[in-house]
């Protein structure tokens, strides 16, 4: 078995197409009408694992959308080049929560996407 796929919760397609495929440089790679929903996934380059963008449906999962996970980090995106990549995420509608700091395992930042995901970006040390 191998992880393949994990879902993010977003508003609507569109702007989570345009956020992580314009604006972070992830690639389109499914974008499936299914009636009133649609199954979108998409990849960051290089990688085979896919973020199938999952529409918040519903009272319920819209309310989740104000503090995904229980407002913890739960995604973790990892560079080669901490200054470019923020600025990046910055640039596209990303936002930091903190300064970049120094931890045993690299050069770490938490940030928020638009739709209320927290990450860390990761430059791994050495």
């Amino acid at each position: 078995m191998k992880l393949a796929a994990f879902s993010v919760l977003v508003p609507d397609y569109d702007p989570a197409i345009a956020f992580f495929c314009g604006g972070l440089g992830f690639t389109l790679t499914e974008d499936i009408p299914q009636g009133a929903k649609r199954w979108v996934t998409v990849a960051p380059p290089g990688e085979n694992i896919r973020l199938v963008l999952a529409r918040a449906d519903g009272p319920v999962q819209r309310a989740a959308l104000a503090s995904p996970a229980g407002g913890r980090v739960w995604l973790f995106l990892q560079t080669s080049d901490f200054a470019r990549d923020s600025a990046r995420i910055t640039e596209a509608g990303g936002i930091f929560e903190e300064a970049p700091r120094q931890e045993s395992y690299g050069t770490v930042a938490v940030w928020r996407d638009p739709f209320g995901n927290r990450w860390d970006l990761i430059q791994p040390a050495g």
